[in-house]
């Protein structure tokens, strides 16, 4: 009887050898050449979906803090003077500094606009480096009544930078609604334009910077009244590691906002395109597939006489089964490391040196190699590749029976 060595033997030679039948290398040419693509495909469009990825989080990331502290009853929290020292020297933190955060009104001469007013001190730019997005002017210089807008907001009101003539008027209700009549319901406080800052186009039109003081004199808060309290931290940090160790710093009950939390919509949707795309690219595995379900067809068909001499040397109709699987296989594996080799190759040239950019602009299109995306392709590459080389074998071994008796 033959042994199982000797059906991955003969699995190898039928692999590597041609068919007196021309038709059939090219079908089994085809099938390879299809593996090859789709493997490759795979990997090239999930290393591009992750290049686009990191460059659009850097966009939030450069804007957004790595934790955000915020109170769970109310809207602002309460900081002792000793607070922010003590919880900067803790292990995990670089870095930490209040901000007061509102809804607040626009106006410039006849134009209006609604956008975030983000009062902030000298110390918020140790956790966002947020003078380095300044385009023009300057970042605050914490001596007055400042606004540092965004390239968006200062379009829709026509604003400049040092325009000492007309003032930029902040408005908001005021915080007590119980005013007399006649009396106006709102606080209304001048600035001046020191600097315009450029993110991305729904950041840009969406805040406005001023300092502590006049955030907390416009909306008529306490001295160490705060909406919040952003952190650096110092390399990843566990969520529920960080939580238990500030919340004793703090009388009311908060909770910790780490950066994917604080931009829950744009993760959420990245995360269901990313899974469209890999959906969408395995349907063109698959579809590669079925050549290998027919290379495998043909092959069976075309050694359907060395068939009957293997039954006659003594092999077992399973061992004759799985000489087509492990050729299945074969095909699947080395048409998988073929196209992933190739992959690899077109998203590492194109990182370091770009032959592909953004139509109508000098900018690379941008790649990130990530080995989990090998994992993720090499997996699907495999369990497709069962799937079909187990579909195109089935029944296999009633029919070697059958030649057996015949």
């Amino acid at each position: 009887k033959l042994s199982m060595t000797y059906s991955f033997k003969i699995a190898f030679r039928y692999f590597f050898s041609k068919s007196q039948q021309t038709v059939i290398n090219r079908i089994n040419g085809f099938a390879l050449f299809m593996v090859v693509v789709a493997t490759a495909a795979l990997f090239i469009v999930l290393s591009a979906f992750a290049g686009l990825k990191d460059f659009g989080l850097s966009f939030t990331n450069s804007f957004d803090p790595d934790f955000e502290i915020q109170a769970i009853q109310g809207k602002y929290l309460t900081l002792e003077n000793n607070t922010l020292s003590q919880i900067e020297a803790l292990e995990q933190i670089d870095a930490a500094a209040p901000e007061i955060e509102e809804k607040v009104f626009l106006s410039f001469k006849e134009k209006n606009q609604v956008a975030y007013l983000k009062a902030v001190g000298p110390r918020y730019i140790n956790v966002v480096e947020v003078d380095q997005l300044i385009a023009l002017g300057d970042w605050l210089s914490f001596s007055g009544s400042e606004a540092v807008l965004g390239f968006g907001i200062a379009g829709s009101l026509s604003v400049g930078v040092f325009d000492y003539n007309t003032f930029l008027n902040v408005t908001v209700p005021k915080k007590n609604q119980k005013s007399l009549l006649g009396q106006d319901p709102f606080v209304t406080m001048p600035s001046v334009v020191v600097g315009l800052y450029q993110i991305s186009e729904d950041l840009d039109k969406k805040y406005v910077f001023s300092n502590l003081e006049f955030g907390q004199k416009l909306l008529e808060l306490e001295a160490n009244q705060y909406s919040s309290l952003v952190i650096k931290t110092k390399g990843a940090v566990n969520k529920e590691v960080l939580l238990p160790l500030l919340s004793p710093f703090f009388k009311e009950p908060i909770r910790l906002v780490s950066r994917s939390e604080q931009n829950a919509a744009l993760y959420k949707m990245l995360n269901v395109e990313h899974l469209a795309i890999y959906f969408i690219f395995t349907l063109v595995m698959i579809i590669a597939l079925f050549n290998v379900v027919g290379a495998l067809i043909m092959m069976i068909l075309d050694k359907r006489g060395q068939l009957k001499i293997l039954l006659a040397m003594g092999a077992q109709p399973r061992g004759i089964h799985q000489i087509f699987f492990t050729i299945g296989l074969l095909i699947c594996g080395v048409g998988g490391i073929i196209g992933l080799v190739i992959g690899v190759l077109i998203v590492i040239l194109q990182d370091h040196f770009p032959f592909i950019y953004v139509p109508g602009t000098s900018l690379a299109y941008p790649v990130l190699f990530e080995l989990k995306n090998i994992a993720i392709v090499l997996g699907t590459l495999l369990i497709l590749g069962t799937i079909s080389t187990a579909w195109a074998t089935r029944g296999l071994v009633k029919k070697v029976k059958a030649y057996a008796i015949s």
